[in-house]
């Protein structure tokens, strides 16, 4: 077999780059209007590969404009998930056992499939969380490399198994212990697939980490159950896609199933199920320390791959390229309004560049356009839901009674029903209530520094440890900042985007500390071994 080369779909840098950036945006906007002829309709449950309707039905509008009805979705219970997770563990005695090669062959199909509706499945995307076209086309692009990433992994790890073996001794002993001799032994070593796999998925990169999650428990053997985000913040269409894409390239009836409803129906029970063998979960991490509590307070040995969350700092030294590190931190901190995992939220700047670097930043807040993301020149979409909304105005409330508010604050008028939002720059102690929490808003604080070990210090503390940037020219900085930051995704002088954008092949993506539990993390050699387990198997002649 000749060994495929992984290449990423980089969709927009080769039409920009090749000249065709008008035809880009033709594509985009055509796949617009095809994704509002599908909008407005009911969708069922697929469980087996069947068709299953709930008594109650969930509405998912978009939040660019709540006048616009995505879909009706079902509202599945914790017996929609019991039955989902009876078909996969039905499922698994055939897909655990197919081969390897089999299973990537019908992955890499389903890309395909995805790459070849890449527009529409942005532009649904668009609609479905307000992120902007180069966002949404980027976020399906990374689902595409997901894909194609972990079945060259599965491939060129010949399944991760190996063999080994011992030659028969000639001497004989009456009775056996440790390193006696024996006759010839075979050993296989192998890495099994667990069984079922709850696969839970955020808003905010509905396509892409469903994807990731979901691709690397396939591959490995697994069965799924799928549930996508299905309450305040909803994106169920995407989901829909996803399974529709899978069913398409071939995939066995019960291996992937699609239940939409609640986290504290559908969710609770695939936590708490016992022919449930593993957790795929991206979300907050109060979320995800209660599914794996419950789990082991119920005598289970789930195994938990999980995400959760991140409070990402960057340090911005007296010694940094001022110009870098503005646009590396506006972007990384106001992209797609902030709702990201990975987004920058704190900055700590030398005192001697402080008023400098708040001025650029404050200068480029100003000119970042908020309104509808399907607009082209629109930078800030909106937020996701009126719950993130009301905690905006709370935090921004609390920023006017502890520190300074150094721009925004304000609702913007679109004229849209969506709630569109200024973007933050806040100034605050570091012993502040907002520098520790998580907000998913484009909010992010500003504190100076006298002395670097200081900076690195206060950037260590907090509970997460996802993402985190230098902006320093000096190797002395930059070498203590590699040893001693305690983060897993570090990016040092980039003004692409200070904390975001990890691509896959190219970097990994994964949490220290309160951010994920295995310290392993997507986009990684030791991603796909999560959702195995290791067997060796001897036969003696």
């Amino acid at each position: 077999m000749v060994k495929r080369r992984f290449e990423n779909e980089y969709t927009y840098k080769r039409f920009v780059e090749s000249g065709r950036e008008d035809e880009f945006d033709g594509l985009f906007d055509a796949a617009v209007r095809q994704a509002e002829a599908l909008f407005g309709k009911q969708h069922p449950i697929y469980i087996n590969g069947k068709e299953i309707y709930a008594t109650e039905l969930l509405v998912e509008r978009s939040p660019i404009n709540s006048s616009v009805t995505i879909g009706s979705f079902q509202k599945g219970t914790k017996d929609h998930a019991r039955q989902a997770v009876a078909a996969a563990k039905a499922a698994f005695a055939s897909w655990g056992e197919t081969d390897y090669r089999e299973r990537a062959k019908i992955l890499r199909k389903a890309a395909e499939i995805i790459s070849g509706e890449k527009f529409l499945l942005s532009a649904i995307l668009s609609y479905e969380n307000g992120k902007s076209r180069y966002e949404s086309v980027g976020e399906v692009d990374e689902a595409i490399d997901f894909m194609h990433y972990y079945c060259d992994e599965m491939e060129s790890n010949k399944g991760f198994s190996r063999k080994t073996s011992q030659e028969s001794s000639t001497a004989k002993v009456s009775a056996g212990f440790q390193g006696a001799p024996s006759g010839s032994e075979r050993v296989s070593i192998r890495m099994r697939p667990f069984g079922v796999f709850g696969v839970i998925a955020p808003f905010n990169f509905p396509v892409s980490i469903s994807t990731g999650m979901s691709a690397a428990a396939l591959v490995t053997g697994n069965t799924v159950v799928f549930k996508p985000s299905s309450t305040d913040n909803m994106s169920m269409m995407t989901g829909l896609k996803l399974y529709e894409a899978l069913k398409r390239a071939g995939i066995p009836d019960g291996v992937f199933n699609y239940v939409t409803g609640p986290g504290s129906e559908v969710g609770a029970e695939l936590a708490i199920n016992q022919d449930v063998s593993g957790i795929a979960f991206t979300g907050s991490g109060s979320t995800g320390m209660s599914m794996a509590a419950k789990s082991y307070a119920n005598g289970q040995r789930k195994t938990f791959v999980v995400e959760m969350g991140g409070k990402n700092p960057a340090i911005v030294s007296k010694y940094a390229d001022l110009d870098d590190a503005v646009s590396g931190c506006a972007s990384a901190a106001f992209g797609f309004a902030g709702q990201k995992c990975s987004a920058l939220s704190r900055v700590y700047v030398h005192s001697s560049v402080k008023e400098q670097f708040v001025s650029k930043l404050i200068d480029r807040a100003r000119n970042f356009r908020v309104g509808n993301p399907l607009d082209k020149e629109v930078y800030i979409g909106p937020l996701i839901s009126e719950s993130a909304y009301k905690r905006y105005v709370q935090s921004v409330e609390h920023v006017r009674r502890t520190g300074r508010l150094l721009y925004g604050g304000d609702a913007v008028q679109t004229g849209l029903k969506g709630h569109y939002v200024q973007p933050v720059i806040a100034e605050v102690a570091h012993t502040n209530e907002i520098v520790k929490t998580e907000l998913f808003l484009p909010f992010v604080t500003v504190e100076e520094y006298e002395k670097f070990d200081a900076a690195l210090s206060m950037a260590n503390d907090v509970e997460y440890g996802l993402t985190a940037a230098l902006y320093s020219r000096n190797k002395r900085e930059i070498k203590e900042f590699s040893e001693r930051i305690e983060a897993g995704v570090v990016y040092i002088n980039r003004p692409i985007s200070a904390t975001t954008g990890a691509i896959v092949g190219l970097h990994t993506f994964v949490g220290w500390k309160g951010s994920a539990l295995t310290g392993k993390g997507t986009g990684s050699k030791f991603y796909l071994p999560q959702f195995m387990r290791e067997q060796s198997l001897s036969i003696t002649k």
